[in-house]
């Protein structure tokens, strides 16, 4: 579930599928536009007897959390979204890149240019930590049971 307003979507998508056909699952996008499609969408993914649900990067996903979440709760189906926000807000579960990292190293190119470095002279760095977050209240709303070695892996646990 994305939006085709979103620049990177495409990207995504295109990756997302080759990723799927490498583990035989067949991807399904629904454009979600408005967030007055959110209803009609997450109604689609139960009609189309979806396995699960991703939630892509979009504006349009962003103030209506607490509803996304509630309707990915009311439909069944284990729900992965692309921020951490989610999970607190309910959510099963994110793999995101993490921006209280990004936000930290930010602050030290803010520092560095502050101190009179130039901007163009400083190197572009690609995201070094993320974040797998699991939410058990969310599993349980929905009669999912997380595997053992799953939650191992985790990085933060919600109980």
């Amino acid at each position: 579930m994305g939006s085709s307003t979103q620049p990177g979507t495409a990207q995504t998508f295109k990756e997302l599928e080759l990723a799927a056909r490498n583990l035989n699952i067949k991807l399904q996008f629904l454009d979600v536009l408005h967030t007055e499609d959110m209803e009609a969408a997450f109604g689609a993914v139960v009609t189309r007897r979806a396995d699960a649900v991703l939630v892509l990067n979009s504006p349009v996903f962003n103030s209506p959390r607490t509803h996304i979440t509630g309707l990915a709760a009311k439909s069944r189906l284990p729900t992965f979204y692309w921020a951490t926000e989610f999970v607190e807000a309910g959510g099963l579960m994110t793999y995101s890149v993490s921006f209280a990292d990004l936000f930290r190293r930010a602050a030290t190119y803010v520092d560095k240019i502050l101190k009179g470095r130039k901007p163009a002279d400083l190197p572009v760095e690609q995201p070094k930590k993320f974040d797998f977050i699991i939410n058990l209240k969310a599993a349980k709303q929905i009669g999912l049971t997380i595997p053992p070695n799953v939650l191992a892996k985790a990085d933060k646990i919600i109980k």
